[in-house]
């Protein structure tokens, strides 16, 4: 009888270290063997993440120039203390780091984004309560940060992670929350979509040679819009609905060729 035994591999990890004006973020970081750390400088400032000479293996990291925007990235095959510094600004700012490398690999916090719900509808100018949970099975969760696309909203540090956004303008965003834990891992929720509606405007009316009526609607791209018609202010059909093509775009009324002359609206349900 032949026996076939299979052993689970654990997978390498990737983790992020910010490079925050003259500061990495975290400062200090525990990771597993075979896993990676990538240094994303988005500071504006000219960087470099050097691998100090006292480490064992010597390492250079992100070699031994500097950038100025982008990522670096470096694998650590060996358990050991490394110690980092950027050669612009350690001197002047204390700008130096350090990974723990470690033969047992960390696991990444879990995070989902709980409220609001995905293509959830709201009122220009809106408030937007943004809510996660998170845990980590092998640590603690030290931060959640909420973003708008790409752009950093907020940190909570403790549970309930809870973040309000106010005079949210109309338009369509997308929210994600992230979270980070005490070995400095961080995993991004799935992404969110809101939609903020505020009225649609009508413009250009124009007769057709036909005898139709023909409307400019002004709005929001990917926004949905009811246009309808009445005789009376009383009583609305409509008679187009469309999710915008673009921020202006057309419509035609073909039933009004022996019209004199209709209302016509154009209107965005809650």
């Amino acid at each position: 009888m032949a026996m076939l035994g299979l052993a689970n591999e654990a997978r390498a990890a990737t983790y992020t270290v910010q490079m925050v004006n003259f500061a990495f973020q975290p400062p200090t970081m525990t990771i597993g063997v075979g896993d990676t750390i990538v240094w994303n400088n988005g500071s504006g400032f000219s960087h470099s993440a050097t691998g100090r000479a006292t480490n064992s293996p010597a390492e250079a990291f992100c070699g031994a120039g500097t950038f100025s925007s982008g990522t670096c990235s470096f694998t650590f095959n060996d358990a050991g203390r490394f110690g980092y510094y950027c050669v612009l600004h350690d001197m002047s700012f204390g700008m130096n780091g350090t990974i723990t490398v470690t033969n047992a690999a960390n696991t990444p916090p879990s995070v989902s984004l709980t409220n609001p719900v995905s293509n959830a509808k709201f009122k220009a100018p809106a408030v937007i309560s943004l809510k996660a949970t998170a845990s980590d099975p092998g640590g603690s969760v030290t931060n959640v940060q909420f973003f708008s696309g790409g752009a950093l909203l907020g940190n909570v540090a403790a549970a309930p992670y809870n973040f309000n956004v106010s005079n949210v303008a109309a338009g369509n965003y997308t929210f994600t929350a992230r979270a980070l834990d005490n070995q400095g891992a961080a995993t991004t929720s799935a992404v969110v979509n809101v939609f903020v509606l505020t009225n649609a405007v009508l413009t250009s009316p124009t007769r057709l040679p036909g005898g139709q009526f023909k409307l400019t609607v002004l709005g929001i791209a990917n926004q949905t819009y009811a246009t309808e018609r009445s005789s009376n202010f009383v009583n609305w059909t409509a008679f187009s609905t469309n999710v915008a093509p673009a921020n202006s775009f057309n419509v035609t009324d073909t039933t009004s060729t022996n019209v004199l002359f209709r209302f016509y609206r154009a209107r965005q349900d809650l």
